[in-house]
């Protein structure tokens, strides 16, 4: 059953030199309980794109035209006042970066208190129902109850991304954004807050989708796979057969640059530079350092388009 479908979305930045196109014309839909992982190298539009489905970009950047369809409602439609409604209730953000999203001067029960007051629909919790609540989510991330009294700089790092996973899941909704969860995490942080981020998923039945540019971490944690460069979605499929036969040309370049401890091999990173989305190349914007590269994927620029069950890709070679 699909939960979320993100129809054609367009999202620029205005600037004095002309719009930067961040996002441009991206497709695809989440089904119930998938962990939908969305990678790409940084500039590539990933978080342009998870804040525009909170409808929570600032100017200059715009939502030019698309939609995205929770269920039957689409969010760009919604007044101020329902979307503000609807986040945290039906599809939260669990931010980049636990170190600057939490308040340093506020403690951390009352920064959940005022997420489940503001955004939950039930108004009629007490102090007491509100306190009990917080002291279960904070159970289910793995933290003390004690924690509750504390401030933030009185966490840890991985303290720190398990509140804002707890707050993420507060009020249980439909859809979970995660934002480079782990990013400035150690390596074993890293996996203890995966875990953590994978069994409260379960536990409220909510699909998430995990924005990273860690093809290794994917592989673990992701059932479908979508990858991003400059503002496009170029290849969507299965975790599994997008590391056995990765079908675009640079979903190849990417998987082909992470280590293995099978063998020794040179490890070559991909040639050139990712194109500037003020003004980016003709035709396929990944021609310039494709190593496919054809006489016309430089004038026509491919469409998404299913080339097996499951399997989508933009690239002329299909």
């Amino acid at each position: 059953m699909t939960v979320l479908r993100v129809e054609n979305l367009r999202v620029h930045y205005h600037t004095k030199d002309g719009p930067v196109r961040a996002v441009e014309n991206v497709s695809f839909a989440l089904q119930r309980g998938e962990r939908f992982g969305l990678v790409g190298e940084s500039g590539s539009g990933k978080s342009t794109m998870v804040l525009s489905l909170l409808r929570m970009l600032k100017p200059p950047a715009r939502i030019e035209s698309g939609r995205v369809l929770l269920g039957d409602i689409d969010l760009l439609a919604l007044t101020d006042a329902q979307m503000r409604a609807a986040r945290f209730s039906q599809i939260a953000l669990i931010p980049q970066g636990a170190m600057n999203s939490l308040n340093p001067v506020m403690r951390i029960k009352t920064q959940l208190m005022d997420t489940i007051r503001y955004h939950n629909r039930n108004n009629r919790l007490d102090q007491s129902e509100i306190m009990a609540h917080i002291h279960e989510l904070l159970e289910a991330v793995g933290l003390d109850r004690s924690v509750a009294n504390m401030y933030p700089h009185e966490l840890s790092g991985g303290m720190k991304q398990r509140v804002c996973i707890a707050m993420g899941i507060s009020l249980q909704p439909q859809v979970i954004l995660a934002d480079e969860p782990t990013s400035a995490l150690d390596v074993v942080v890293q996996r203890q807050v995966m875990e953590t981020l994978g069994q409260a998923q379960e536990e409220i039945g909510a699909s998430l989708i995990l924005v990273g540019h860690d093809m290794g971490l994917m592989a673990q944690f992701v059932n479908t796979i979508g990858v991003m460069y400059a503002g496009k979605l170029v290849e969507i499929g299965p975790v599994d057969a997008i590391f056995e036969e990765p079908l675009h040309p640079y979903t190849r370049l990417l998987i082909a640059s992470l280590p293995s401890l099978e063998g020794k091999r040179i490890f070559r990173g991909i040639p050139g530079i990712t194109p500037s989305l003020l003004t980016p190349p003709s035709g396929c914007a990944f021609h310039p350092r494709c190593p496919q590269v054809m006489e016309h994927c430089k004038a026509e620029a491919p469409v998404l388009q299913e080339v097996r069950p499951g399997r989508w890709v933009s690239c002329l070679l299909y």
